[in-house]
C-alpha cells in the first residue's frame, strides 16, 4: 500500500470513528473507494478539534449523520498495523439522524445499515473486533486489530 509522505514523518496520526446503532440495532458501516472492506465512518481530527467535534465532522461530511446526543467513548485504540504512530478513538453513537442515504461520494463507495449477525465481507478486522465488543461482550482489546 503507498502512503502519503507526511503520513511516514508524522510522529502520531489520530482518528475519530462512530458505531452508529440505530432502533433496530443495526450498525452503519462504509465501504471506500480507494481501499477494500468494510469500516466504521470516521476520519483524521484536526489541529484544534476534539475527537467527538471530529466525529461530528466526519459523520456529516461522509455520510450525513447528525449527532443529537452525546457519543460515548467505547476505546482508544493502537493502530500500527496500519502504520506506526496511528491511533483510532471509537465512539458508539446510538442519538443520531440521518439526511437519507447521504455519502460522500468520491469517498465513500457505498454505505449500508447491518444486523450484527448479516455483516457485509470482507468486513476489515479492527471493525470486526469493535463490533464483538460492543455486541457480544467480548473482552477489549488495546490495539485495533491483531
Amino acid at each position: 500500500m503507498i502512503r502519503p509522505i507526511w503520513r511516514l514523518r508524522r510522529g502520531m496520526t489520530l482518528g475519530s470513528q462512530g458505531a452508529v446503532i440505530d432502533e433496530a440495532n443495526r450498525v452503519l458501516l462504509v465501504r471506500h473507494v480507494y481501499r477494500a472492506g468494510w469500516f466504521f465512518p470516521g476520519g483524521g481530527v484536526e489541529w484544534g478539534e476534539t475527537l467527538e467535534e471530529a466525529l461530528a465532522r466526519e459523520l456529516g461530511e461522509e455520510v450525513g449523520v447528525t449527532l443529537t446526543g452525546v457519543p460515548v467513548l467505547h476505546g482508544m485504540f493502537s493502530n500500527n498495523a496500519n502504520f506506526p504512530g496511528d491511533h483510532i478513538a471509537l465512539y458508539v453513537v446510538r442519538d443520531w439522524e440521518r439526511d437519507g442515504d447521504y455519502r460522500q461520494r468520491g469517498e465513500i463507495a457505498e454505505t449500508g445499515m447491518f444486523a450484527i449477525d448479516d455483516l457485509p465481507e470482507p468486513l476489515d478486522p479492527g471493525t470486526s473486533r469493535r463490533l464483538a465488543e460492543i455486541f457480544r461482550n467480548a473482552p477489549i482489546g488495546p490495539k485495533w486489530s491483531g
